[in-house]
């Protein structure tokens, strides 16, 4: 059709042609529809023909996820034990660079004698330094000393073994430290055993006098 016979057309003819063009339009969506649930009946008809197959599949991916979960929880069990198991390798490695440094010093004392005392001497210094060592080790590991000397009594940290009457110091402090504690992170790992100060009872000024009359 040409131009010219396109702009002759009435309002109604032009009305008719698009309505038809709809109309085949829609005809050829419902047939693609139509195709595409045929499509679909075919794939659920040919499933359902076969549910022995289909069951047979289900099962065999039960059973890998079953064998899956099962290689998993294996795995993660001997991990655990592994982490148990060598949980303390590095602080271990810590104590032996100590124990060779303790074993040093003792070696360092002479078997005929000290008649100087110089490695007497020796020995101390290098037991002091093998226990600074030590602590230092510690708190790499998040251990550390509980230092309560002069400090209030604390019943979470400190352990009481014996009171000393005094007034040199307020009561419940602590004045003797017989056993240092520790911690380890924010968690008791031993109490400090320590000597606390005990307030001497007043002096009323009031004594026991001896009559002396006849």
């Amino acid at each position: 059709m040409s131009d010219q016979e396109k702009n002759s057309e009435t309002p109604e003819e032009k009305t008719a042609a698009t309505d038809v063009a709809a109309d085949v339009e829609e005809q050829a969506s419902e047939d693609e529809v139509g195709e595409e649930l045929k499509a679909d009946v075919e794939v659920k008809v040919d499933t359902m023909a076969d549910p022995e197959s289909e069951i047979a599949e289900l099962k065999d991916k039960l059973l890998r996820n079953l064998a899956e979960m099962e290689n998993l929880r294996r795995r993660s069990q001997k991990d655990r034990e592994e982490a148990l198991k060598y949980a303390s390798a590095n602080f271990a490695r810590d104590m032996l660079t100590v124990a060779d440094n303790l074993r040093r010093a003792i070696e360092s004392i002479p078997e005929e004698g000290d008649p100087d005392g110089a490695a007497l001497l020796g020995f101390i210094e290098g037991i002091a330094l093998t226990e600074k060592e030590l602590l230092s080790a510690l708190e790499r590991h998040k251990i550390q000393r509980i230092e309560p000397m002069g400090e209030k009594f604390n019943p979470q940290f400190h352990e009481a073994l014996f009171e000393i009457p005094t007034n040199d110091a307020p009561h419940g402090t602590v004045m003797q430290v017989i056993e240092t504690g520790y911690i380890i992170h924010d968690r008791l790992l031993r109490p400090a055993k320590v000597g606390i100060a005990k307030a001497l009872p007043e002096d009323t000024g009031t004594r026991d006098e001896i009559d002396t009359t006849v």
